[in-house]
């Protein structure tokens, strides 16, 4: 299952490049080694390739809630069509529920808008005009979501007596762990969060290969320096995609429990979309000396890591 949601998502980053212009439709030259680069980065250059190798049904989740997104941007920025893409971003919130944020700007990219100039008089017609074209396009984009939604709401009303109850405090003992002292989300756990995602570092051992990541999280930065890239200038969808990641991320810092057993923040694997939009966009489509060392890196790093937890006893809970 990990495998193949590994390769679903491959395949459909390395199609969403498209949404960046020509020169990403063409099967040769230097546009072709970036795009297939920065096609497998989100999955072997970052945390992906060891959390989704553990298989366990959280890390399933995150895999799902990844290739959902992934694959919904691709049918609204590449290949429009709202009713394919709302069953795709049913799959991504219907794993990851704090997604459901995210829904703003996918009617955003897909909302068709009039090509007239604006006055102040016909300010209220196109305003109009732009819901009367755009209604069917939200109604088909929203009819799988909305349906799983009523769905689930009326299950957990059913079960829990709430609608907003999704079981997960009713696993055995999970209020009696400290970090959900505060409840399962809290301001209180902001801190914890921020610094295990950004700032934790690993651990020095005597033997080889002389440093280990923690077995409870590390920065993401250090687990993917291909992410520095992020901060490069321009880009085209620059504003949505930090945005998503800006609103994702203070959710996710919320969560009593920064992840648990992991390779670095395995939470933050339903960034890597809006992440992927931010690294194709800020760089030009000829693939660059430090791209090609940063992916290196990051997949040596990645790949060492997986190693580790997966194939050795050097970390162990």
């Amino acid at each position: 299952m990990a495998a193949l949601i590994a390769g679903a998502c491959v395949y459909f980053f390395f199609q969403l490049a498209k949404a960046f212009g020509a020169d990403y439709f063409g099967l040769e030259g230097s546009a072709l080694v970036r795009r297939i680069l920065l096609a497998l980065f989100p999955i072997f250059g970052t945390w992906t390739w060891c959390n989704l190798g553990f298989g366990g049904a959280w890390q399933i989740a995150l895999g799902l809630a990844l290739l959902g997104q992934t694959a919904a941007l691709y049918f609204t920025l590449v290949r429009p069509s709202p009713f394919v893409a709302g069953a795709f971003f049913a799959l991504a919130f219907g794993n990851r529920t704090e997604l459901l944020i995210t829904l703003p700007l996918y009617t955003y990219f897909l909302w068709r808008r009039p090509n007239e100039e604006l006055t102040p008089s016909s300010r209220s017609r196109m305003v109009r005009k732009g819901l009367r074209e755009n209604v069917p396009m939200a109604m088909r984009f929203l009819s799988v979501p909305a349906t799983l939604a009523l769905l689930t709401a009326a299950y957990n009303f059913a079960r829990f007596h709430s609608i907003f109850d999704f079981g997960y405090t009713h696993i055995p003992e999970v209020r009696e762990e400290p970090w959900y002292e505060h409840g399962l989300f809290s301001i209180h756990a902001i801190q914890w969060n921020m610094y295990t995602m950004l700032f934790q570092g690993f651990e020095s051992v005597s033997y080889f290969p002389h440093i280990l990541p923690n077995g409870f999280g590390c920065s993401i930065f250090l687990a993917s320096p291909f992410l520095c890239l992020l901060f490069r200038e321009g880009g085209r969808y620059k504003v949505a995609a930090w945005v998503a990641i800006a609103s994702l991320t203070l959710v996710l810092w919320c969560h009593g429990n920064p992840g648990s057993w992991q390779f670095s923040y395995r939470y933050a694997m339903i960034l890597l979309p809006w992440m992927f939009l931010l690294l194709t966009a800020n760089g030009t489509a000829k693939i660059t000396v430090s791209e090609i060392s940063l992916f290196a890196v990051s997949v040596a790093i990645n790949g060492m890591a997986t190693w580790l937890f997966l194939w050795t006893e050097q970390i162990q809970p």
